[in-house]
């Protein structure tokens, strides 16, 4: 990873007047984003279905493109989340809402859950909302054995990138249990996209047929749902991420240094909706997606701050514990080295 170089503004906190010219969208760019990115999904999905005629094998092959267009469709969801994309938030909600049917995802529960995510994020006395579990060293070696496997378990890659995104958004999506606290609305969300995607489901089988969709339908889904739980990871689990105890921590610097610049090759940029410029889009949520590539050309002193190459990513897996002497991500491994 590239060593963090800001020449200008000096502090995180200066970059918040800076980014601010970068809020407006575009409504006919916006548009277009929504239709073209809708419609080569769509225009996949159905080559896929063709496939299927001659190969299931050639349908998984053709799933795989369908599966970034739906990584797609969840990260235009994602900005209409933060008001983004159009200027009337009512516009911004019932497009998400729309593309919720699609993504498996209640917007309104997710929204509220990741803007809490924004606002905690790196907060060592404010974890456990819209983001990862992470221990410290101290916290893991003060559990009993059992909590420390069902750590390990849950840190497994097979569980944090199989299994785990598919209990997310084939199960837990469904049903917001942990929301109870919060009211009527999370349910009434979760409930109103259940509807949607019982009717997507329905009417796509009808025509299709029962079993070519579910041959098609599933992998684009799980596969989907692996990579965006694997770009949700590389964002903020890599091994100089920022975390502080609640008298240490400040938004700017934990938006700078807790979230990584998941430098990706121009095409899947493009497939992830430049949701890898992650430092920038916590340090102002409000920039449309489009419109980051240009903070980076105009700011390039930003581009080294928290760089991950899509190799160097990799390399984030096996980090698993914040060491708060060190400041540092550390794995089970290197805690072990240790003789702890």
């Amino acid at each position: 990873m590239s060593t963090p170089s800001l020449s200008s503004p000096a502090a995180p906190r200066d970059w918040l007047r800076v980014l601010r010219d970068y809020r407006e969208p575009s409504h006919a760019r916006s548009f277009f984003e929504i239709v073209i990115t809708a419609a080569l999904f769509a225009a996949f999905w159905f080559g896929s279905w063709f496939a299927l005629q001659w190969s299931w094998s050639l349908s998984l092959a053709i799933a795989i493109p369908a599966a970034g267009f739906l990584v797609r469709l969840f990260m235009i969801q994602h900005d209409c989340g933060h008001g983004t994309l159009f200027r009337h938030r009512r516009l911004n909600d019932w497009i998400g809402r729309t593309i919720g049917a699609l993504t498996l995802t209640p917007y309104d529960h997710w929204r509220r859950s990741h803007n809490m995510h924004h606002a905690s994020s790196g907060n060592l006395d404010r974890r456990g909302t819209g983001d990862i579990d992470t221990l410290t060293v101290r916290e893991y070696l003060q559990r009993s054995r059992r909590q420390r496997l069902a750590y390990r378990i849950y840190r497994n890659p097979l569980v944090m990138f199989g299994l785990g995104p598919a209990y997310l958004f084939l199960i837990q999506h469904r049903l917001p249990v942990g929301a109870m606290l919060a009211g009527w609305r999370p349910w009434l969300s979760t409930m109103g996209t259940n509807l949607a995607i019982a009717l997507v489901i329905l009417t796509t089988a009808w025509f299709v047929g029962w079993r070519p969709f579910v041959l098609v339908h599933l992998p684009i889904t799980l596969l989907a749902a692996s990579i965006g739980v694997w770009l949700f990871y590389v964002q903020h689990q890599f091994e100089e991420t920022f975390w502080a105890a609640e008298s240490a921590w400040t938004m700017p610097e934990a938006a700078l240094h807790g979230s990584s610049h998941y430098d990706l090759p121009v095409v899947l940029r493009w497939f992830t909706a430049n949701i890898g410029i992650h430092h920038v889009h916590h340090l102002c949520s409000r920039i449309p997606y489009y419109r980051l590539t240009g903070v980076l050309r105009d700011h390039p002193e930003l581009a080294n701050v928290g760089r991950l190459t899509l190799a160097q990513s990799f390399r984030c897996v096996p980090l698993v514990l914040w060491d708060e002497d060190q400041r540092k991500l550390i794995s089970f491994r290197e805690l072990s080295r240790r003789g702890q």
